[in-house]
């Protein structure tokens, strides 16, 4: 079992996004990782990075294969096998703790919450404004301007900031505050700004979920390990649960139930949202919350109902 602190846990994932997002940014101005359009190779801590296997045209075989396999193969896997071992171990903790998409739609979610009652459009209730929790809104259409803001200069940001890894940082930024860009670079910049508005507007959730690809295999490598790190409901005290208004559900940025069997929480980004949610409210009645995140055998509960089975976990593992 994991223990949780509400407010450490908010903290930390908070700093971790933020830290990242900055990585992100700064990553291609300090040429530590893009690929260079103009050069037609990755660029890697200020070094080329590309076979250059013309420079080897009277190499052995053995020497053009071992540079392929330095250069392009074992680091490509080496990532690979490194990224889906964590996610087996943990889930998408790199979605719910690192991804600076997942940062703009929790900030679009606040604020579409305030304009709408909703946290997706596409949502059919609108969430209680006080919240068993503790946590309460005011819901007014005057938050459209600063949602829609937010949309605009998240969607441009993101433009940008994926140019810069395709092209000369200086380049771009000196020729964007001088107003000299060049066509295609205008173009890349609208029609990607575009796609991102659409997406952050009307399917950011949605991408989340189906279409990003790098979460999808977070899912599918998680969903392997009965063993892995999961929200886990007490199902013993389930009683407590029935004067609840749904704060955990309210509380998931990706629309989740969080009380429900692993198979259905597939696209959970362990970001503990609903645990912290959970632990709020039965804190507010002197009881311990019914939600935690759990591993190892105590994790086995919700992995085995996915097959109509009960598992019989350790008694310790809801303990405060």
């Amino acid at each position: 079992m994991i223990r949780h602190n509400p407010k450490a846990c908010v903290s930390q994932r908070r700093f971790w996004q933020l830290g990242f997002l900055l990585l992100f940014i700064i990553t291609p101005l300090l040429d530590w990782f893009r690929l260079d359009l103009n050069l037609g190779h990755f660029i890697l801590f200020g070094q080329d990075w590309k076979l250059n296997l013309t420079a080897l045209q009277n190499a052995s075989t053995v020497q053009l294969i071992w540079r392929l396999l330095w250069v392009a193969l074992l680091p490509l896997l080496l990532t690979v096998v490194v990224f889906l071992f964590i996610a087996w171990r943990w889930g998408r903790l790199y979605c719910g703790w690192l991804c600076p998409h997942f940062l703009a739609v929790e900030s679009i979610n606040q604020l579409m919450k305030r304009a709408t009652g909703k946290l997706s459009l596409w949502d059919r209730k609108t969430i209680p404004q006080q919240q068993m929790d503790g946590t309460h809104y005011r819901q007014h259409p005057f938050w459209w301007l600063p949602t829609f803001m937010a949309i605009m200069l998240f969607a441009f940001a993101w433009a940008l900031i994926a140019i810069t890894y395709l092209l000369p940082p200086d380049e771009v930024y000196h020729n964007l505050i001088n107003g000299q860009l060049t066509r295609h670079q205008m173009l890349f910049l609208s029609v990607v700004s575009g796609v991102f508005m659409i997406e952050f507007t009307f399917a950011r959730h949605l991408f989340c979920r189906y279409a990003c690809a790098v979460g999808v295999f977070q899912s599918l490598a998680w969903m392997a390990n009965k063993r892995a790190l999961v929200v886990g409901f007490n199902g013993s005290r389930a009683k407590a649960c029935a004067s609840c208004d749904k704060s955990c559900e309210h509380a998931c940025p990706m629309r989740l139930k969080p009380r429900t069997i692993k198979r259905n929480m597939f696209t959970c980004t362990q970001c503990t949202a609903c645990v912290d949610a959970c632990t709020q409210v039965q804190l507010n009645l002197h009881q311990p919350g019914l939600l935690n995140m759990l591993d190892g055998d105590c994790a086995l509960d919700k992995s085995q109902r996915d097959f109509g089975r009960k598992a019989q976990i350790p008694p310790s593992c809801f303990e405060q």
